[in-house]
């Protein structure tokens, strides 16, 4: 059972407490399906394979659950808890594989976000969840896959079986619409 959600928690922060202090399943599942594709496209960014990311973000996932115990919503988001783990899992990686660690891993933690930061870009990311709701569903599944997947416009042609115009068509139009509904979030 998930608690109740408050106005000061995320949606991500009460799933993760769930997991956290009933090590609920379901909760983890949740968090799971929005981390795990999230996780892969900032770890490929930095030069990892498909595979190894995959793998990279089967272990992040694997640390929340063990670790879930040592999360702290008072001291983070869920969101810079896992990509702190997901960063010091590819930092490993790297050293294990003596690459050179990318820059944008090279970061000084120190330099991250503070809770108010994190917390506005929670907020956008919730209206940027309920503008994609609002989308017809084939403009909105077809967007996830471009931007959420990043697959290629030909991979979603090959995947869906729609012609290529088509796939190009409903991202421009569900595009358009996006801008419009988030259009006084712009500051």
């Amino acid at each position: 059972m998930v608690p109740q959600k408050t106005p000061e928690l995320s949606e991500n922060t009460v799933l993760m407490i769930a997991v956290r202090d009933q090590r609920d399943r379901n909760a983890f599942a949740s968090l799971f399906d929005f981390f795990a594709p999230r996780l892969k496209g900032f770890i490929m960014r930095s030069g990892t394979s498909n595979h190894q990311a995959e793998e990279l973000v089967q272990e992040v996932m694997l640390t929340v659950w063990r670790k879930a115990e040592q999360f702290d919503p008072h001291r983070a988001q869920v969101s810079a808890w896992v990509y702190q783990i997901a960063r010091n899992r590819q930092i490993d990686l790297f050293r294990k594989e003596s690459r050179p660690v990318p820059e944008e891993l090279k970061e000084d933690p120190a330099s991250e976000p503070d809770a108010s930061q994190l917390l506005a870009v929670e907020q956008e990311a919730g209206h940027l969840r309920k503008a994609l709701a609002e989308l017809k569903p084939e403009q909105r599944d077809i967007i996830e896959k471009a931007y959420l997947g990043e697959l290629t416009h030909q991979q979603i042609s090959e995947e869906t079986g729609l012609p290529l115009g088509t796939i190009k068509s409903r991202i421009r139009l569900g595009l358009e619409r996006l801008r419009h509904e988030l259009k006084d979030l712009k500051t």
